[in-house]
């Protein structure tokens, strides 16, 4: 973190940053350590998947949308120069990558390996996530390189609930623990493997439907309010001719 706040600080040299992206950009950083320092990190890798699953959704998907909101447009303006940046922000490139990722590392073996290699597979774990969850928000937030209308903002955002939204309700479904490294962990608030598993999924699925309704009604609200704009512009350029 100490690496992205010192590569922030030099690409936002010389640029006047409104005080809500220097916040948004310190909360970022701010969420992501307290999801590794935190009693929450400890919880995750021994005990609840319930606090493993509310780490990942930190590393996937509110941390990456506060640094890409502190990112100021002279810094976005930067990055977009590269051809990189260009091609993995496009909506469909970066939200396959970041559902692939949601989806690779909750398989079964892939999760389990990941909490027994925890050095090495869960800090890469978190590193995808983060990375790929910035990728996601990066078209919804930034305006550059590619500047979505308001209606695709919010269909692109509603989109990626649709297609996340399975994971959270398969597993509170589900009638046995699917990750084998919980099972036989002890128990926390008396909640069982399966309680904890089911809590967890739950969690994850009204949180997200929670996140996306905002932002996806943000923009709904924003392109009703520019459609609103434009047919006064166009009514009074009507009478005026």
């Amino acid at each position: 973190m100490g690496t992205l706040a010192g590569a922030y600080a030099i690409g936002v040299r010389g640029e006047v940053v409104p005080r809500w992206r220097l916040a948004c950009f310190g909360g970022g950083l701010f969420l992501v350590l307290a999801a590794q320092v935190t009693p929450l990190a400890s919880l995750a890798t021994t005990s609840l998947l319930s606090a493993h699953l509310l780490q990942n959704v930190i590393f996937a998907e509110w941390a990456p949308a506060l640094i890409v909101l502190g990112v100021p447009p002279g810094l976005a303006a930067q990055l977009a120069r590269h051809r990189l940046v260009r091609v993995l922000t496009h909506p469909a490139v970066a939200l396959p990558l970041w559902l692939a990722t949601y989806a690779v590392w909750h398989l079964p073996s892939v999760y389990d390996a990941a909490l027994r290699h925890q050095s090495t597979l869960l800090h890469l774990e978190h590193a995808s996530y983060f990375a790929t969850g910035v990728l996601f928000w990066w078209p919804v937030l930034q305006d550059v390189p590619l500047r979505l209308s308001s209606s695709l903002r919010a269909a692109y955002v509603f989109a990626a609930f649709i297609l996340a939204s399975p994971l959270g309700i398969v597993l509170s479904l589900l009638s046995s623990p699917a990750y084998g490294f919980y099972v036989g962990a002890p128990d926390m608030w008396g909640l069982s493997d399966l309680a904890d598993q089911q809590l967890a999924g739950v969690t994850m699925s009204v949180e997200q439907a929670a996140v996306f309704f905002c932002v996806g009604a943000f923009f709904v609200l924003r392109h009703l309010r520019e459609e609103e704009a434009r047919e006064t512009l166009v009514e009074e350029t009507s009478q005026i001719a």
